[in-house]
């Protein structure tokens, strides 16, 4: 490569890793404690008063579940119900009106059910779940409290430490063919020796944070990309579906048609149904949302469209690749699909991360100051008094 060539690599190295290095040290200082979210939750959190019941009890209908939510708040509707698959909790989430709601997501609550006994256990406002340690931590990490600005502005960070990771590569490139890989030169200066480790590490966990910097950059993207879903073929395939909204009162059964659902797609979870009437689904429709049953295909939903009225299955609305890869990188981010042993490799490669970024802000730090150093002892200023001293 001629030296001209090396140079602008240099110095796209340098600054697309100066711009970004702050931010990235907060999403990686943020992200180790996203990585044993479960954990932390479970820990910080009180536990469910379940009744004790054997393990295979059969579950509630989910009718008798949703009239004692309606007992509860008789002049509320239901916006959707979640059937947990780890533990045996049915949530239902209750608003005056979707209106309200899409206004102020806060004015939402939740009511959560024993699956078994149909018995609220607990009842929880919506902005209280982004308000635990962890929520607060996530939302930090994924928008900075600035919506969908900061999810851009994270989503070009992003970018830009890819970036850096390749020019990095070229930029370290030359040196391999003197040196052994991981050689720590202890015995010379300091700034060489934090080099030596800047670069070991790098390389060490190079393909873990191009795997976290793209499955970042898809993550900070998933408003516009599923907004852009549901402007195109969302919309196109239920152009086709016209008729009167469905009313409260005229929905149908909703244990029903979550069989319906689930017949539909045999070989998956059904996870959770929004009602008609929102943005997130259609005047008509319940939809069904289901899973693979796999540690990867749990992440890939297939929304399931069930007539609100009548109960019966009306097709489903597959994802595009860009939503599926989407949902694959959710859990290739935080490492959270492979039990903790995984959770504990993706927490050391975050804390090779942090010493990456703060080693290399260190080294431009330390050339800079000897740079500017250099400057002042060569001014007319320094220059000066010395002569006058001799």
């Amino acid at each position: 490569m001629p030296f001209s060539g090396f140079r602008r690599w240099i110095w796209v190295h340098t600054w697309s890793s100066l711009i970004c290095t702050l931010f990235l040290l907060l999403a990686c200082v943020t992200g180790l404690p996203l990585i044993f979210h479960e954990e932390i939750d479970t820990w910080l959190e009180p536990g469910l008063p379940y009744a004790s019941l054997p393990v295979n009890a059969p579950r509630a209908s989910l009718d008798v579940i949703t009239a004692r939510s309606h007992e509860r708040y008789p002049q509320e509707i239901i916006l959707s119900v979640t059937m947990d698959d780890d533990e045996p909790k049915v949530v239902v989430f209750m608003a005056s009106s979707w209106q309200a709601f899409l206004k102020d997501t806060k004015v939402a609550h939740a009511l959560k059910f024993d699956a078994r006994t149909a018995q609220i256990l607990r009842e929880t406002r919506l902005g209280e779940l982004t308000a635990t340690l962890t929520g607060f931590i996530l939302k930090l990490h994924k928008d900075l409290f600035a919506g969908t600005i900061g999810e851009y502005l994270l989503a070009a960070m992003a970018i830009l430490f890819l970036v850096a990771l390749v020019s990095g590569v070229v930029v370290y490139g030359p040196f391999m063919r003197h040196l052994d890989f991981g050689t720590l030169r202890v015995a010379r200066s300091r700034r060489l020796k934090w080099l030596d480790v800047h670069n070991l590490l790098g390389g060490l966990a190079l393909v873990w944070m191009v795997v976290v910097g793209a499955t970042g950059i898809m993550n900070e993207l998933s408003t516009p990309l599923f907004d852009l879903w549901r402007s195109t073929e969302v919309r196109s395939a239920l152009k086709a579906r016209t008729g009167t909204p469905v009313l409260s009162s005229e929905l149908a059964p909703l244990q029903a048609a979550y069989e319906r659902a689930e017949t539909a797609m045999p070989g998956n979870t059904v996870s959770s149904v929004i009602f008609p009437g929102s943005s997130f689904s259609t005047p008509y429709h319940y939809v069904f949302w289901a899973k693979g049953q796999q540690p990867l295909t749990a992440r890939l939903f297939i929304p399931i469209l069930i007539d609100g009225r009548t109960g019966s299955f009306d097709g489903t609305v597959h994802m595009p690749w860009y939503l599926r890869a989407l949902e694959i990188s959710r859990p290739l981010h935080f490492g959270d699909y492979g039990g903790l042993a995984l959770k504990l490799i993706w927490a050391l490669f975050d804390l090779a991360t942090i010493v990456v970024l703060a080693t290399g802000l260190y080294l431009w730090m330390t050339k800079a100051f000897r740079k500017s150093f250099a400057r002042d002892r060569n001014s007319p200023i320094s220059v000066i008094p010395a002569a006058a001293a001799k």
